[in-house]
């Protein structure tokens, strides 16, 4: 069974701004992390917990960042973007 989903007012306010094509490849994307949560690479050091997924939309490079917990079955999305300054972002968003 999936994991329950919620997502941040962050990733909300991003995913918004999407094309209907992208975000009809976003909705694929969340629902393969929603069946599978281990796919996203963990990450070390201040992002600890962090798991980041990487696809390809039309040659260019999205993350999708996301928190699993199992022991209450929710995925938690952060945020979703480019490469550039993703980390940084990610980092600042997450102190706050």
């Amino acid at each position: 069974m999936p994991f329950a989903l919620k997502t941040s007012s962050k990733f909300n306010r991003t995913a918004k701004k999407f094309p209907d094509k992208l975000k009809a490849a976003l909705d694929d994307e969340v629902r393969i992390i929603s069946e599978n949560p281990e796919i996203g690479a963990m990450k070390k050091g201040d992002l600890a917990g962090i798991r980041v997924h990487k696809f390809g939309f039309y040659g260019r490079l999205y993350l999708l960042a996301y928190e699993v917990s199992t022991a209450d079955e929710i995925i938690f999305i952060h945020a979703l973007g480019g490469h550039e300054n993703f980390y940084r972002d990610l980092k600042q968003y997450l102190k706050s």
